[in-house]
């Protein structure tokens, strides 16, 4: 924690916009009234809670949620209130929203090796949509039962024996199976986001190994069967090819498009696409969210999660060497960005790799981002944070050792990333040898608006031949 005031001025600013919400609807009846009274209960309740309980960075969240709700709900109340009084709530939301942005950045300790952003409002701003998302994941999050977490303790423990039996805890890469080639892949037209593509997709077959903890669970989720990828492809043979892995709760094409615009690394740059969807997600999830399953906390899930992602992606290459010879370069964001990582560290053959905002260690995500209840009756449960960060291991970037040459290592993060903690991105960057590194001021979702975030995409793909 950063030595901050007991009573942050930031907090304030949330408790006035709360009045003035609950104030405006008091005297319009209760449907108006109804209205503001969400938005500014949140806000009210967020403000004093970051005065009389100051480091709990889960406050910020909903109070960013309430701003946001009362930016949502406005044009209904604005026609009850008027033109004036609408505007005068908008700009106390956006004061929330930014001063619980500020607050969040300013509560964070300052991480060796990690720039200081420069504060400043374009800089909360982007903190607050972090801060948005991290209040819609927790809203929306599937979490575990307390007979769930015994069951995942002990098969955790069991898993952790069975690996140390087998030689994987110290040689990982051997855990991870290699595929052959996809067979008789699908390949048909498809359009969304206003891009027309193809959509591939084949038989999975990916297996956690006989007898291995949660091998029977996994194959039970039926969708996650099929592997899926979106491809773009130029009509001229020989093209370079571009595996970009989205991040979570994406896997849903026009949603991935916005995230790897075809203008730019398709057509500007020449290269030929391949977005694979991870396990999970898209038309792969099981749950009501894509996503939903991949980090609830059940470390077998997650692990062979992960390692189907990895397994379903080597297929893919084989399907695309089978076309050309070209260099394949991988670029992935977040949940993407370990997959990246990982692929570099079990793949010899590719071109380059960019990690962009990467998670390295997905049981401190979980650790850091889970509910304090759920953490609560995990460990009352008996579940070892250690023994799931060995069983992980095998399927971890920060213990495999990366395979492609150290000047086509590339990575950017954000020092203000509310999401992904900076010091995830930094024990990556120093795990890889002190690749080049690129940190943008701002937070986890707004790398686009940065243009040297671009710069250095750019730089390194065509640094590898995979763009022109």
């Amino acid at each position: 924690m950063s030595d901050e005031p007991r009573f942050a001025p930031q907090a304030w600013l949330p408790v006035l916009s709360g009045f003035v919400w609950l104030s405006a609807g008091g005297d319009s009846g209760w449907a108006v009234f109804t209205l503001c009274a969400l938005p500014g209960g949140l806000q009210l309740a967020s403000g004093f809670a970051l005065l009389l309980f100051p480091g709990d960075r889960r406050i910020t969240h909903f109070c960013v949620f309430g701003a946001a709700l009362g930016v949502v709900v406005l044009p209904l109340v604005g026609v009850w209130l008027g033109p004036w009084v609408g505007a005068l709530l908008l700009c106390a939301a956006l004061a929330s929203a930014l001063s619980a942005g500020a607050y969040a950045i300013r509560s964070e300790e300052v991480m060796e090796e990690v720039p200081t952003a420069r504060h400043g409002v374009a800089l909360w701003a982007q903190v607050a949509v972090d801060e948005w998302m991290l209040a819609f994941i927790h809203s929306t999050l599937v979490v575990a039962s307390r007979d769930e977490w015994k069951r995942i303790s002990t098969e955790t423990r069991a898993a952790q024996e069975w690996f140390r039996d087998r030689g994987w805890l110290d040689h990982p890469l051997n855990y991870h199976q290699a595929p052959t080639a996809p067979e008789n892949p699908g390949l048909d037209s498809a359009r969304a986001g206003g891009v027309t593509f193809e959509h591939l997709h084949f038989e999975s077959g990916y297996e956690p190994h006989l007898e291995e903890p949660g091998r029977d669970r996994w194959l039970s989720h039926v969708p996650n069967r099929t592997a899926h990828a979106w491809v773009l492809r130029h009509r001229e043979p020989g093209r370079p090819w571009l595996v970009a892995i989205h991040g979570y709760q994406m896997g849903h094409a026009a949603v991935d498009w916005l995230a790897f615009p075809p203008a730019w690394l398709h057509r500007r740059l020449g290269a030929n696409l391949l977005l694979p969807i991870l396990p999970l997600h898209g038309p792969r999830k099981i749950g009501r969210r894509s996503g939903d399953g991949y980090l609830r906390g059940d470390v077998l899930d997650t692990l062979h999660a992960q390692t189907q992602a990895i397994w379903d992606i080597r297929r893919m290459l084989h399907w695309i060497r089978s076309q050309s010879d070209s260099p394949v370069g991988v670029l992935g964001y977040s949940l993407g960005g370990y997959t990246a990582s990982l692929l570099a560290s079990v793949e010899p053959e590719l071109a380059c790799v960019i990690a962009g905002i990467p998670v390295s260690d997905l049981i401190g995500l979980i650790e850091r981002h889970g509910p304090s209840l759920q953490i609560r009756d995990a460990l009352t449960a008996g579940l070892d944070l250690d023994c799931a960060r060995n069983v992980m291991g095998v399927s971890s970037p920060l213990v495999l050792e990366p395979r492609v040459a150290l000047e086509h290592r590339h990575i950017f993060g954000a020092s203000a990333d509310r999401l992904v903690p900076p010091a995830q991105v930094r024990d990556l960057w120093r795990h890889w040898g002190r690749p080049p590194m690129e940190w943008y001021p701002g937070g986890h979702l707004t790398f686009r608006a940065h243009p040297r975030v671009a710069a250095m995409i750019e730089q390194g793909l065509q640094t590898a031949g995979v763009a022109r």
